[in-house]
């Protein structure tokens, strides 16, 4: 996120699940770890590409999401490569894929 220009504040959530319920994004779609960019909640290993995508065609969405942890998503590279999907997902909770990798 840094080399695309993003500022980045990283803080420990002692309840990030509480955190994850308030911003609304649904159990399914969690991840390890979330981000708040303008209007928009990430959850997860989701790739800079999928956020500039996001960030410049702004969709109706509360957000992205990559759940739990799949290996070859950003920050888990070193093992081998697992297909995976970016999902969008709605305040309602419902969501849909957005890229798949």
């Amino acid at each position: 996120m840094k080399k695309a220009g993003f500022n980045i504040t990283m803080l420990d959530d002692p309840d990030l699940q509480a955190r994850r319920t308030a911003l609304g994004i649904p159990p399914s779609l969690a991840g390890c770890h979330l981000t708040q960019i303008e209007s928009y909640v990430i959850e997860g290993h989701v790739p800079v590409d999928d956020i500039l995508k996001l960030l410049r065609e702004r969709p109706a969405a509360r957000g992205l999401a990559v759940p739990g942890m799949p290996s070859g998503s950003p920050g888990m590279e070193g093992g081998e490569a697992e297909k995976y999907d970016v999902l969008i997902f709605s305040a309602d909770g419902s969501s849909k894929i957005y890229s798949s990798h």
